[in-house]
């Protein structure tokens, strides 16, 4: 920008400088119409008006003007008083006009204000009717507007007292910071509340408008929950307040789907939280269920049930991974990983409530994160990841299965199978080296938790596909993996996109395959939702298999991000 001539000594006033612009700048701006804009935006009066505004306050500010008197407003109207009783001519109307317009008037009883000081609120005089007996008596006056106190109050079982149960962290109570948990309270707006049910006391708030005064007995226990740590957690389950039966306030209740996060404000009450959605920029917390006692309610909602294989057709056997879950034989085994300290809490996905996550954001020097396929027989798993495998065979990578088969002649150790002794592999079993595992016609099969590590080590992701119910297995710091769930497309889609399809029983016997049949469309969609049912909870992004491409482009758009965006985890992955 070039340097702008003011004039001799540079001494001339702002405003003068900005009518000058225009002139300045011609040489500079090529086009008419940026010519006329500067020269109506420079020249335009109200801001020279303002420029001079400027510079005289800053002229009265650097000799630090004190007022000459602070009764301006009444001496205004002595004036107009006195003008009244005198002979009326022009110019004696025209200022009793001016001394009456409301914003000489307003100007004048600031410019008092100011002189005098007064910058304090005045409070409400105390009332008369205080007991003796009262030690420390507070009278609190809000303003309430449309949003709620943000104050819940019960009665108290012993003394029979009126007092706040709890302060919603953000509300309109908890910015004053005058009302606090376990105050008792006497009397709303004048109206004592010693003999009224808190349902009667709401329905008075309720009824309220502007201020709200409260006369309250400050409790000896203050609210000491700001101190807490900040804790956020991955809801588990869909929450409606409205729905439930069990909250105190439902206006209070804050709803949330599975999968949002929520950080948690306060964790006081040990049936009630407070919390509010990470990232919402409102600052008022709602009530939630606490991880213990939703726990609690649901475990007692929902029947024990075992998750069993999936059911297999006495024709065929579809596809070796199912084959691995066909016989799982050694329950003993699996006991010991439910029990592994490396692991999540198993129960967890039996009763999903909360998870406490953290942001974590993968870094060059970190191991990629395992990608689990969960997904019903059929619905196209193995279609996806061959898709991905070729798309870039050196980024990504799977697991070589291992099984007790005899090698045949045109077959590698190590590419197609890692071939071992049948007593070498129930030795693995036995030590837990096998995420999943099953028999076929007479020989072992299975996934080895060695085999996912070679891959990884490789600097490769390693696509995983398993049954729902291995994902918990798989949920540890080591692997941190990220679950996509691949479901089917409505049924009459099912027809009609897999009319064509064929289902291969196994790789050994490739010769097997076999048209869809409704029962397998049937069975298919079945699968699907008691996977969801489950373990939905688990799944960390879904993907309709409708149409093959669309479903691989959305995949593989995934897990681009999951590379390079931040990302929520189990807080245990990052600090084991």
């Amino acid at each position: 920008m070039p340097a702008l001539s003011t004039g001799p000594g540079n001494d001339t006033g702002l405003y003068e400088l900005l009518a000058a612009l225009p002139s300045q700048l011609q040489s500079h701006v090529d086009r008419q119409e940026d010519r006329t804009f500067l020269r109506d935006i420079f020249g335009e009066k109200s801001l020279h008006s303002l420029m001079k505004i400027h510079e005289k306050l800053q002229h009265y500010e650097k000799q630090c003007p004190s007022p000459v008197l602070h009764t301006a407003a009444s001496l205004a109207n002595d004036l107009a008083e006195e003008l009244q009783s005198k002979p009326m001519n022009s110019e004696t109307r025209e200022l009793l006009k001016l001394l009456s317009t409301p914003h000489v008037k307003s100007l004048l009883s600031v410019h008092d204000t100011v002189a005098q000081k007064r910058y304090d609120p005045e409070l409400p005089p105390l009332p008369d009717d205080i007991d003796d007996d009262e030690d420390s008596v507070k009278i609190i006056r809000l303003v309430k507007n449309k949003e709620p106190l943000g104050a819940t109050i019960k009665r108290d079982e012993n003394t029979g007292a009126v007092v706040v149960a709890r302060i919603m962290r953000g509300g309109a109570a908890d910015r004053s910071g005058l009302i606090h948990v376990g105050d008792e309270l006497r009397e709303v707006n004048g109206i004592p509340v010693e003999d009224k049910k808190p349902e009667e006391i709401i329905h008075i708030l309720a009824q309220s408008q502007g201020a709200i005064t409260f006369k309250i007995i400050p409790g000896i226990n203050e609210d000491t929950s700001s101190k807490e740590p900040k804790m956020c957690v991955k809801t588990l389950f869909d929450y409606d307040p409205n729905e439930d039966k069990a909250i105190p306030c439902k206006e209070a209740g804050l709803p949330f789907k599975k999968g949002d996060v929520l950080q948690i404000m306060s964790q006081d009450d040990a049936t009630w939280w407070q919390a509010k959605l990470e990232g919402d920029a409102n600052p008022r917390a709602g009530l939630i269920p606490s991880k213990h006692f939703q726990e609690r309610r649901l475990a007692l909602r929902r029947p024990v049930t075992l998750v069993h294989p999936q059911r297999s057709s006495n024709r065929r056997l579809s596809g070796l991974r199912r084959s691995f879950r066909l016989s799982r034989k050694d329950r003993k085994t699996n006991k010991s990983m439910y029990e592994c300290q490396k692991s999540e809490q198993y129960d967890m996905a039996d009763v999903p409530t909360y998870e406490e996550v953290t942001p974590y954001r993968r870094q060059s020097s970190d191991k990629h994160r395992l990608v689990v396929l969960v997904g019903p027989v059929g619905v196209g798993l193995n279609e996806l990841k061959r898709k991905l495998l070729v798309s870039d065979p050196q980024h990504y990578g799977v697991t070589v299965p291992y099984t007790t088969r005899p090698k045949r002649s045109q077959e590698s150790d190590g590419v197609e199978y890692h071939f071992i002794s049948k007593h070498l592999f129930e030795t693995d079993i036995e030590n837990n080296k096998f995420i999943e595992y099953g028999e076929y016609k007479g020989n072992y099969y299975g996934t080895s938790l060695d085999s996912i590590r070679s891959v990884l080590m490789k600097n490769k992701v390693c696509l995983l596909d398993v049954q729902s119910h291995t994902i918990k297995l798989l949920r540890t710091s080591e692997f941190k993996p990220f679950v996509i769930f691949v479901k089917p497309p409505p049924i009459e889609r099912l027809r009609e996109t897999r009319k064509n399809g064929k289902v291969i029983s196994s790789k050994d016997d490739k010769s097997s395959a076999k048209s869809f049949t409704e029962e397998d469309f049937q069975e298919m969609i079945s699968a699907a939702q008691m996977m969801e049912n489950q373990h939905g909870h688990l799944f960390e992004k879904v993907i309709v298999n409708d149409d093959l491409v669309t479903a691989f482009n959305e995949m593989k758009t995934a897990l681009k991000k999951l590379e390079v965006e931040t990302h929520w985890v189990p807080v245990s992955w990052i600090h084991s």
